[in-house]
């Protein structure tokens, strides 16, 4: 499974604002510069994840973004749903008449396994894990779920 680049860049900002959850807002250019994305780029994502209700953005001197929601509310899987649309690693899965064999396919269980185990960890995963291992990797101290 490949994860694309905007799920990856999109995971990476709405981790550093679940660090100053309930802190401050952050700066684009701030989130960009930590975390290695395009400024230009990471503004559109930004777009996109206020669109989406995950984050609140506020113009002016201390303006910036901040999470909408608990980080411990948000999961991998909404965040690539959101972002990628669909995560089935097959088109079959979302379209069975894309494939003449969807019906009678000895393959289809193993990938089927293979999407519910990948789901599992998405679903599992929030932005707060995320976070408090961020932190702890970078090592400044354990973040607070």
């Amino acid at each position: 499974m490949r994860i694309p680049m905007k799920v990856d860049y999109g995971v990476r900002a709405l981790v550093e604002l679940a660090l100053h959850y309930g802190e401050r807002h952050v700066q684009t250019s701030e989130i960009a510069s930590r975390q290695g994305i395009p400024e230009p780029y990471l503004e559109q994502l930004m777009t996109t994840l206020h669109k989406y209700g995950f984050i609140r953005s506020r113009r002016g001197p201390q303006g910036g973004h901040a999470l909408a929601m608990e980080p411990a509310a948000v999961n991998l899987a909404m965040i690539m749903t959101t972002l990628d649309g669909n995560t089935s690693p097959l088109d079959c899965f979302t379209d069975p008449n894309d494939c003449i064999f969807s019906d009678a396919c000895a393959q289809q269980e193993v990938w089927k396994s293979v999407e519910e185990s990948i789901q599992s960890v998405l679903t599992n995963t929030t932005l707060a894990h995320l976070a408090q291992r961020q932190s702890y990797l970078s090592g400044q101290g354990m973040y607070q779920i």
